[in-house]
């Protein structure tokens, strides 16, 4: 919802306590502009008191000798002189009702300033001026920082030129700044006694910002005519034309800086993921501007003056999978700099501190370790955490089989074609070696099963078997009594087709190992789906069963019984803590693995860091008085103060999510019962899901979690397939209707012939029906 736009030069104004003199200090700016020959447009969104004492009636009073230039709203007027919150309480006539949500009205604001946009015939200024400080609240009654942040609107704060002014304006800037508000100038009045503008001046100077200390205006007269000509008079004398000048150099700095950074981009990056020959120019390049709660704002160059140079796009992929709760969660960002200030990084090796323990004690004991795991190795990412998770199954495998030298050398892991683990070579190494996710250096090592998998076709749930099983059974189609029948594994255990499962992994393993190849070592499992392999659904009876079979006879369903067999790895970085709508999938599967690696979610995409979970057992195998003999594993950032503290953050706010209005809805449309152990949903509609597969362009459609993975008929499939980007690709494209609001696009990506969309875990049930109602339409338009 960011606005930009090149003839409006548009500033918010914020105060650093109530009864600074914004309204004074941006009647001024507001006359200063209309002097300077431009339209002048003012916005007091929300405005608690008599009319009279309005802010916008000030305006209007004071407007100047260009008059006709000057343009003033206000959105929401209450005529109790009480905070906003308590007013829109107060008109509700209830204290809990909150009568306009926080994106009704930011919708309301973004509507107003492109109509003023649309009015002004030439080069504009409009100035938003908000309510009392920074943190004063809403109409909801969040802070006025939370609230207008999806605006992004850049940001004039004024100083507090009183005593105690000093900590009171840096608090309101250092605030501003950890919720990513660009401020452009710092004003304020002078007071030759506390004199804060001396202090703040050269403070403020050091970090780029200017401050400009104006004269205050003259005692307030009992007389209204007398106090009309002295406050004019007050006005007159000020000279503002500096700071005009100022902020509309920053505004064409920042649209300059913009438009630059497409070329600037191609010239500088070696993308992940991009074949650079297929990027046709500049206009191949998001260039994001900021990012709030699900949507990006990213920069169109626009011919149009009355159109914004930004625009809103949903991160239809939750930004790689790692988006949990939005972006610039304010909760998080404090978390970060809540431990930032106390640690900075600090070395971890032999060492402890809080944020790492409390995590640690977190997911062993609460989250996904809870009855297995013993010990939390942590690291920088998924990749890595699964190259420290095979090194440990491998040494554990190691020493119960007591090989030594070149026997430790040749050993190889089992898993599931399609699966991937991370692009470093060991992780690459525990994957079949085939399509694009390979060098030079990758030389697989095991044995991959052909899965079978798990759709929505035509309306109906099936499994789809791999070739080498199909020939056992009627079809290589299974149908299914319902998605949630599929995903009740303790009830398929003793079915026909887990028979037929057991006996094809069993009878394969055999012949591997009369066959001379290498030894496997080690269970490498994504469970339920494997994401970047093309959002495989893999039916989770094949998986329970291959964990069975690999640790031989016995309860392999016993959480507390050391490994047996092999060593089994569950790779839950994409999968896990809630990503399909289950912390983990453990209780699904109905087996715990001995090792497992957690990533992305974790810290609610804010910044990096993986934990890898293990047994006692596996812990045991590296336990020793010989150095030599531990895990001789490390990074620079291993327990980094930030990254444990935001996970801690993110896995309470996540829990509590669990109990929301909207997962309870969700998960009652899938009949579903809230809390019910052990069972699948989306926040994908099951109705959609079902329309979305019986599409005469789609061959499949899966959702689960926020997950929803739409597979596009293509007779020349595979990943480098561009049909499911050609087929969805007018989801690239916002709405243009004045009644979409908010208006967007999707910035979505797809695995070859796979399209697939991810949401936060609390993005709105409205945002997430718009955008089926935007997939809909767009398969539409293709049929």
């Amino acid at each position: 919802m960011s606005l930009l736009f090149k003839h409006l030069r548009i500033h918010q104004i914020f105060g650093a306590n109530t009864d600074v003199g914004k309204t004074v200090l941006t009647t001024a700016l507001v006359r200063a502009s209309a002097v300077a020959k431009r339209e002048a447009f003012y916005l007091k969104p929300i405005s608690t008191g008599p009319i009279q004492d309005a802010d916008d009636e000030h305006i209007i009073r004071h407007s100047g000798p260009e008059k006709e230039r000057v343009h003033t709203d206000c959105l929401y007027r209450f005529h109790v002189p009480v905070s906003p919150h308590l007013a829109a309480q107060l008109a509700a006539g209830t204290e809990s009702q909150k009568i306009v949500p926080d994106g009704t009205f930011i919708n309301s604001i973004v509507s107003h300033v492109r109509r003023c946009a649309s009015q002004a015939s030439g080069p504009a200024h409009m100035y938003v001026e908000t309510a009392g400080g920074v943190h004063s609240p809403t109409l909801s009654g969040s802070t006025q920082l939370e609230c207008y942040r999806p605006l992004f609107l850049p940001t004039i704060l004024i100083g507090d030129s009183r005593l105690g002014g000093i900590s009171a304006t840096i608090s309101a800037y250092e605030s501003l700044l950890m919720r990513g508000y660009i401020v452009d100038a710092i004003l304020l009045f002078r007071d030759e006694y506390y004199r804060n503008s001396d202090y703040l001046k050269p403070y403020f100077s050091e970090r780029g910002i200017t401050v400009t200390a104006l004269d205050a205006p003259p005692p307030k007269l009992d007389e209204l005519t007398a106090n009309f000509k002295s406050t004019e008079e007050y006005y007159e004398k000020l000279d503002m034309l500096p700071t005009l000048r100022h902020l509309d150099t920053r505004h064409e700095e920042r649209l300059a800086q913009l438009a630059s950074m497409p070329r600037r981009s191609l010239d500088a990056f070696w993308w992940p993921f991009v074949q650079h020959g297929l990027v046709k120019g500049e206009g191949d390049v998001t260039v994001i501007d900021s990012a709030s709660s699900d949507f990006f704002s990213v920069y169109k160059a626009q011919d149009t003056q009355a159109v914004s140079h930004l625009e809103s796009q949903l991160d239809g992929s939750a930004s790689w999978w790692t988006q949990a709760l939005g972006h610039a969660h304010p909760a998080l960002t404090l978390a970060a700099a809540r431990a930032s200030g106390r640690y900075g990084h600090v070395m971890f090796p032999q060492a402890t501190h809080a944020p790492a323990l409390e995590l640690a004690e977190r997911l062993l004991h609460d989250g996904p370790g809870k009855g297995w795991a013993s010990r939390v190795f942590f690291s920088d990412d998924g990749s890595t955490g699964m190259e420290i998770a095979l090194k440990m199954a491998l040494r554990a495998f190691s020493v119960r089989e007591s090989l030594e030298g070149t026997d430790r050398k040749a050993l190889g892991v089992l898993g599931l074609r399609g699966s991937y683990h991370g692009d470093t070579i060991g992780a690459m190494d525990a994957c079949a070696e085939e399509g694009v996710y390979t060098c030079e250096w990758h030389n697989a090592k095991g044995y991959w099963f052909d899965p079978p998998t798990v759709s929505i076709q035509q309306g109906r749930p099936v499994i789809t078997l791999p070739a080498a099983l199909a020939p056992t059974a009627p079809s290589d189609l299974v149908s299914s009594e319902s998605i949630s029948w599929v995903y009740d594994v303790a009830r398929r255990l003793d079915t026909p087709l887990a028979d037929e499962y057991r006996a094809y992994i069993t009878k394969t393993l055999r012949n591997l190992e009369s066959s001379g190849a290498p030894r496997l070592a080690a269970l490498v499992l994504e469970p339920l789906v494997m994401g970047a392999g093309g959002m495989i659904f893999v039916d989770p009876l094949f998986q329970r069963v291959l964990v069975d079979v690999v640790r031989g006879p016995g309860p392999a369903s016993a959480l507390d019984t050391p490994w047996r067999g092999l060593p089994v790895i569950f790779d839950e970085v994409f999968v896990g803590l809630y990503r399909l709508g289950m912390q983990s999938t453990i209780p699904l599967l109905g087996v715990a693995p001995d090792i497992s690696v957690h990533a992305k979610i974790l810290t609610g995409g804010l910044v990096p860091l993986a934990a890898t979970l293990a047994s006692d057992a596996i812990f045991r195998a590296f336990y020793s008085t010989n150095k030599a003999e531990a895990l001789l594993h490390g990074h620079s950032y291993t327990a980094h103060a930030l990254g444990c503290e935001v996970a801690n953050e993110t896995l309470r706010l996540v829990e509590q999510e669990r109990h929301s209005e909207a997962w309870v809805a969700a998960q009652a449309r899938w009949e579903v019962a809230s809390g019910t152990p052990n069972t699948v949903w989306s926040l994908w509609d099951p109705d959609f899901v079902q329309t979305v597969s019986c599409a005469d362009t789609v061959a499949e459609v899966m959702a689960l979690g926020t997950v929803l993975s739409i597979k596009v008929k293509d007779s020349d499939a595979g990943y480098v397939s561009q049909s499911a980007q050609t087929l969805l690709q007018t989801l690239k494209i916002a709405g243009t209707e004045a009644s979409e609001l908010p208006q967007f696009s999707i910035h979505f990506r797809t695995l070859g012939n796979v399209a697939y969309f991810m949401t936060s875990l609390n993005t709105a049930p409205e945002t997430i029906r718009s955008i089926e109602d935007k997939i809909w339409r767009a398969l539409q338009k293709s049929s």
